[in-house]
């Protein structure tokens, strides 16, 4: 036993092969993992023993994929409970509970990582066009674009190549992807705009001093209409020193003729439309005519007015 790795996943097989018991497994010294897939106690289960131990039961094509994937990468995607494997067809052998299995594309893309055959990021992506919507996926390709895992060009790219379920959407959202974005809830503000058919806010935008040094950065806007956008979450209020922090920027964007729209969760998740309405006032105090366009918006960001 002593020579058994800890941190990975120990097969009940390979357990009883050193003399554990059933009994033991059971007992307060191990957790389930998964099926017959245990680990120490006082382990934590990270999504590459999840994976693992889903990986013990399947043939050799066989690896991680979609949300699964997405969790050992840090990227960012829609909660799922499931493990998700993919594979050769026919070869997937395992029936567990939690498991949910995929036939791979001949084109998808899997790497190694320590102990783990992972899909790439991009193989992330393209492979969840199919299951989930634009905007998630956009929010998806930002985030691989944030951790430095694959560029815009890659995405675009890969996206034009790929014949696999959600094809259309990959290259589509792959357009929509774009670089210097911080975090998930700037990309749906960006995408409740576009998609309305309002001109595209630059992402991150600096302002410099007169020497060139570093002043401030907006995480969208209309730099020539001195507009800015952005998603102010709770942490915001909260902390009292970011907050004088706001305070203080706010009042040197006014000194400088910067307006500044804030948007939080309420703008976004139940009020989108009154969002829009916002953005479209700011341009129009401004001197530019703009209109939302059609409904597509509203499929991705539905207005709850009970909310």
């Amino acid at each position: 036993m002593d020579d058994q790795d800890p941190s990975l996943p120990l097969t009940r097989s390979d357990a009883l092969a050193q003399g554990l018991t059933d009994h033991v497994l059971r007992g307060p010294r191990y957790q389930k993992v998964l099926h017959d897939s245990y680990l120490p106690s006082d382990a934590e289960i990270t999504p590459v023993e999840r994976a693992l131990a889903a990986l013990e039961h399947c043939g050799p094509t066989a690896f991680a994929s979609h949300h699964t994937a997405a969790q050992y990468w840090g990227l960012w995607a829609p909660d799922d409970p499931d493990i998700h494997i993919s594979g050769v067809k026919g070869t997937l052998l395992t029936k567990a509970t939690g498991v949910r299995r995929h036939e791979a594309h001949v084109d998808a893309e899997a790497v190694r990582r320590g102990p783990i055959r992972v899909a790439s990021p991009v193989q992330v992506f393209l492979g969840l066009a199919k299951w989930i919507g634009l905007v998630d996926l956009v929010t998806l390709g930002d985030s691989i674009l944030h951790k430095g895992l694959a560029t815009r060009d890659e995405l675009v790219g890969r996206a034009a190549q790929w014949s696999g379920h959600g094809a259309r959407k990959a290259r589509r959202a792959a357009d929509l992807v774009r670089e210097g974005v911080d975090s998930p809830m700037e990309t749906r503000l960006r995408m409740l705009i576009v998609l309305a058919g309002l001109p595209e806010p630059v992402v991150n935008h600096v302002l410099h001093h007169a020497d060139g040094s570093w002043w401030m950065r907006f995480d969208l806007s209309y730099p020539g209409l001195r507009i800015a956008i952005e998603y102010d979450g709770r942490q915001h209020a909260e902390d009292p020193v970011q907050w004088q922090r706001d305070i203080d920027r706010r009042e040197d964007m006014d000194r400088i003729d910067w307006r500044l729209l804030v948007v939080r969760a309420p703008g976004i998740y139940a009020r989108p439309d009154l969002t829009l309405g916002r953005v479209v006032a700011a341009l129009a105090d401004r001197g530019v005519s703009a209109a939302v366009q059609g409904d597509e918006w509203r499929r991705h960001f539905p207005v709850r007015t009970a909310a």
